[in-house]
């Protein structure tokens, strides 16, 4: 369990919060009270559970914080909801569709002599209430990560942020993963998921050592996008950082992370701005095929276990274990397609006799559409896949010198992290923070291009819903 430190550390970190914003551009207040307490705060079960709340964690302390300041000191700003039709669209069904979800699930669930409530108004109220503090990163970003210069600010954080965190990592990955338990009092996963090749995955105070290589891994694209990108950065200390933090990320030893750094470094390095927004999105739409196909039965499990049985039997018998709950959830979640289960673990089969959970959830997905539905899914990925269309649209649209540059490697950075949450929920604070601020800068530029007319004549013929 959680010892004092580790609620003390939640407690003060709206005060944390409020010093950043008086201190710094609200830009890098922003950017660094949300990244730094995903990176140091303790995970759950460490939470302040408030009745009629949501528990109140390290995801959603520094937003809310962040937002009642925003709100006291610079008034709402505008609307909340994105410029585009089909934002507006995405970002209403996201909050409000538990309405719906909560309305199709009044009856109890039971397994054997195990039950489980039925859904009520306060359970459709608590998932709103859920919803709206999870979008907040990006509702907050979207208002105030808008300029290229913010855009920068991100990348230099990620670096900062990274190099820090490979200090801790190296300690983990020598000694093991002890600096939540010995700082916090807890281990937050299971232990035996961080040994791997003979050695350890570092964890420090995430929710498991995949989370900390997906992190390091962006930390290492970042490096290497500002040495291209800016020219004050272009420099032997700053690709030395970005082979540093490579480094440490073979270090983490997780595959998935390393191979998209493989994919990724290149494109950022050697692509041109366009061709790599447009790269993103061609792994965003992969990110959202794939749960499609997969409910369509279309995907060739066979030969994919065939395939990496015959690199890696090990992890094989892992991808056999994922296809197996991932077909157990999906039917499952057919039972209720539309607006999924909702909560109290209604998307599980359970233990009849001990109640126990029996069904794993890793990837984000299946846990989204067996919560809320096809229309959560399409919501919640939607709203992520989103700002890479109106950028691409903003980037053959307007002048090359009115877009900031920082805002492919970025791109690809979102996109990448939308395909992880396939195989894992890595569903976190900076992914939201970055599609809002993507969202942001996209909706600048086509503020400024509007402004000026259209350039050379071009017209874009779905302007009026993106």
């Amino acid at each position: 369990m959680p010892n004092p430190l580790a609620y003390l550390m939640l407690a003060i970190w709206p005060l944390v919060t409020i010093m950043l914003f008086r201190r710094l551009p609200v830009e890098r207040a922003l950017i660094l009270s949300l990244m730094v307490g995903y990176l140091f705060l303790p995970e759950p079960p460490a939470a302040f559970d408030l009745p009629l709340m949501p528990p109140l964690t390290k995801h959603n302390i520094p937003a809310l914080t962040a937002f009642a300041f925003c709100l006291w000191k610079y008034g709402p700003g505008g609307s909340i909801l994105p410029q585009s039709l089909v934002g507006k669209v995405l970002l209403l069904t996201f909050i409000l569709s538990p309405i719906m979800t909560a309305v199709n699930n009044t009856e109890p669930v039971f397994y054997g002599r195990i039950g489980l409530p039925g859904l009520s108004v306060k359970d459709a109220l608590a998932l709103m209430v859920q919803q709206f503090l999870l979008i907040l990163p990006f509702l907050l970003a979207r208002q105030f990560l808008t300029s290229g210069g913010a855009q920068r600010d991100f990348l230099v954080a990620l670096m900062w942020c990274g190099l820090v965190y490979s200090l801790l990592m190296l300690i983990e990955i020598r000694l093991s993963p002890q600096l939540n338990n010995w700082i916090y009092g807890y281990y937050q996963h299971l232990f035996g998921q961080s040994i791997r090749a003979g050695g350890y995955r570092p964890v420090i105070f995430l929710y498991h050592g995949l989370w900390v290589a997906f992190f390091i891994m962006t930390a290492a694209v970042a490096s290497f996008a500002l040495w291209r990108l800016d020219e004050r950065m272009h420099n032997v200390k700053v690709i030395g950082a970005a082979l540093y933090l490579t480094l440490i990320l073979v270090l983490a030893k997780s595959l998935g992370s390393l191979i998209f750094a493989v994919a990724m470094i290149p494109c950022v390095v050697l692509l041109g701005r366009v061709t790599q927004i447009k790269v993103a999105i061609l792994i965003g739409v992969l990110a959202i095929g794939y749960p499609i196909l997969k409910g369509a039965h279309l995907v060739p499990e066979d030969k994919i276990l065939a395939q990496a049985a015959s690199i890696d039997p090990e992890r094989a018998n892992s991808l056999e274990f994922r296809f197996t709950n991932e077909n157990i959830l999906l039917d499952r979640a057919y039972l209720k397609p539309v607006f999924g289960w909702g909560s109290w673990g209604r998307n599980h089969i359970l233990d009849p006799v001990t109640g126990n959970i029996q069904t794993v959830t890793d990837g984000r997905w299946i846990i989204v559409i067996g919560i809320y539905g096809w229309v959560g899914f399409l919501a919640e990925f939607g709203l992520l896949v989103l700002p890479l269309f109106l950028l691409w649209r903003e980037a053959i649209a307007a002048r090359r010198d009115a877009v900031s540059p920082f805002i492919a490697p970025l791109s690809l950075m979102l996109a990448i992290n939308v395909f992880d949450m396939i195989p894992n929920a890595t569903l976190t604070p900076l992914t939201w923070l970055l599609a809002g601020a993507l969202t942001g800068y996209a909706e600048a530029l086509k503020a400024e291009r509007l402004k000026q007319g259209p350039v050379n004549g071009r017209a874009l013929k779905w302007q009026s819903i993106m």
